[in-house]
């Protein structure tokens, strides 16, 4: 999936390659998430890629927990302990950080539990939707929306000739 900005008048609905000026600005974790997402373009597939970020994340975060607050989290298990409450949204409660470090490991494992995953989550189901509607419109056919642009298209094409012939002045 390569994602392209277009510049210009055109911009939002034509083609990029009908555009003059296209910019490939995509950074290098935006070019990562594009190659799990293109793994998952099957369900087996994103159960694969949910199912090895959750644990990435679980895992990540437990260790780091560990280290980050000894004192309350003094082994890896109830780090371990810790991570699946939080990023499963659990929350029992029973191991919480006690310093600073703790507390802001905490706070970014809940933000990247809730947000990446469910961006990648929302990114899957996106992919099966387009699909499901590639597969289920016959080839060759527009949709409405399709047919309209391509109206007004025609329309504007139709303008800038007769401004194109009209005598300067």
């Amino acid at each position: 999936m390569n994602i392209r900005r277009t510049v210009g008048p055109a911009a939002g609905w034509a083609p990029a390659a009908a555009n003059t000026t296209v910019m490939d600005d995509e950074t290098k974790l935006e070019r990562r998430l594009d190659r799990i997402v293109a793994h998952a373009t099957r369900p087996r597939g994103a159960a694969v890629v949910i199912a090895t970020v959750s644990t990435s994340i679980t895992v990540g975060a437990g260790i780091l927990m560990t280290v980050a607050d000894h004192e309350s989290f003094p082994s890896i298990g109830s780090g371990l302990w810790w991570a699946v409450q939080t990023v499963t949204t659990v929350g029992y409660g029973d191991h919480v950080p006690a310093n600073v470090a703790g507390r802001l490991v905490a706070a970014l494992v809940m933000l990247v539990g809730i947000g990446f995953l469910t961006v990648i989550t929302a990114a899957i189901t996106s992919t099966f939707v387009s699909r499901s509607r590639r597969e289920q419109a016959p080839s060759g056919t527009t949709t409405p929306t399709e047919e309209q642009l391509k109206q007004i298209a025609g329309r504007l094409e139709r303008i800038e000739a007769a401004l194109a012939d009209r005598p300067p002045g």
